[in-house]
C-alpha cells in the first residue's frame, strides 16, 4: 500500500473569510430634477461610500435617471420619458439636467394602424448654448369629416412636402432657444401642434408627436448654468459638499458692534 494515499485535508479553523453585508458600505443620496418640472424630488439613488481614492460623487456623476413626465409634473402624460442625467453632486442632492426623451412602446405601437400613412422625420439641430440635439417627430394622415373613401394615403410628392415642413418647423423651433427653453416645449408637445397646424393645406394630419429627442453633443459643464437651470446659486463647495462662496463672489462684511 502506498504511503498517504488516501490522507484527507486536515480542518484547519479561522480560514472562512468574514461575511460583510455590502449594504452596510452604501449610502443614499437624493435625485433632484431641474426646475422646468413640477415635481423636483425625482427619488433616490445607492452608491458605495467614499473610500480612500475612491470617491462617491465620481460613481454617481453620469448615471441616467428614467422617468415618466406623468411623475415629474403630476398630471396625466404617462406616455412620455424623460431622460435625467447626473452632472453634479453637492452634500446629498444628485443635481440631473436633461438627456433625452422618448416615448412608450405602447403609446407607439397604439398610434400605429391600418388605412392611413406614416411620416417620419429627422433633424439635428444645435441650441443657442450648445447642445446638439436629433429630434424625431411623427404623424399620421387623416380623414376627412365627410369621406366616404375607407383609406386616407397620402401621395408621395405630398408625405415629402409634409417631410420637409416637419424638419423646417423642428429645426426653427429648436435651433432659436436655448436647452431650458426646449424642454418647455417638450413638455406640452407644442411643436407637434405646430406642425399639425402647418401641414392643414398639404393633407390633414393627427396624432403628429416628437416622440424622440437625444442628446449628441454637450458644451463644457458650467456649475453655474446647472444652478441657474435648478434655481438655485451656483459656488464652490466644502469638504461637506455645501455651496460656498469664493474669491470672485461677494460676500456681505458682518456689523460690527464697535470701531
Amino acid at each position: 500500500m502506498a504511503v498517504n494515499k488516501n490522507k484527507r485535508p486536515s480542518k484547519r479553523k479561522g480560514n472562512k473569510k468574514k461575511l460583510v453585508d455590502p449594504f452596510t458600505k452604501k449610502e443614499w443620496y437624493d435625485v433632484k430634477a431641474p426646475s422646468t418640472f413640477t415635481t423636483r424630488d425625482v427619488g433616490k439613488t445607492l452608491v458605495t461610500r467614499t473610500t480612500g481614492t475612491k470617491i462617491a460623487a465620481d460613481a454617481l456623476k453620469g448615471r441616467v435617471y428614467e422617468c415618466a413626465l406623468a411623475d415629474l409634473n403630476n398630471d396625466e402624460n404617462a406616455f412620455r420619458k424623460f431622460k435625467l442625467i447626473c452632472e453634479d453632486v453637492q452634500g446629498k442632492y444628485c443635481y440631473t439636467n436633461f438627456h433625452g426623451m422618448d416615448m412608450t412602446r405602447d403609446k407607439l405601437c397604439s398610434l400605429v394602424r391600418k388605412w392611413q400613412t406614416l411620416i417620419e422625420a429627422t433633424v439635428d439641430v444645435k441650441t443657442t448654448d450648445g447642445y446638439l440635439l436629433r429630434v424625431f417627430c411623427m404623424g399620421f394622415t387623416k380623414k376627412l369629416s365627410k369621406q366616404i373613401k375607407k383609406t386616407a394615403y397620402a401621395q408621395a410628392s405630398q408625405v415629402r412636402a409634409i417631410r420637409k415642413k416637419m424638419v423646417d418647423i423642428m429645426a426653427k423651433q429648436v435651433a432659436g432657444e436655448d436647452l431650458k427653453a426646449v424642454v418647455l416645449k417638450l413638455i406640452p408637445d407644442s411643436i407637434g401642434k405646430d406642425i399639425e397646424k402647418e401641414c392643414l393645406d398639404i393633407y390633414p394630419l393627427h396624432d403628429v408627436h416628437i416622440r424622440k429627442v437625444k442628446v449628441l453633443k454637450k458644451p463644457k459643464f458650467d456649475l453655474g448654468r446647472l444652478m441657474d437651470l435648478h434655481g438655485e446659486i451656483g459656488g464652490a463647495t466644502d469638504e461637506n459638499g455645501e455651496i460656498v462662496a469664493t474669491s470672485n463672489d461677494f460676500i456681505e462684511p458682518q456689523v460690527q458692534e464697535s470701531v
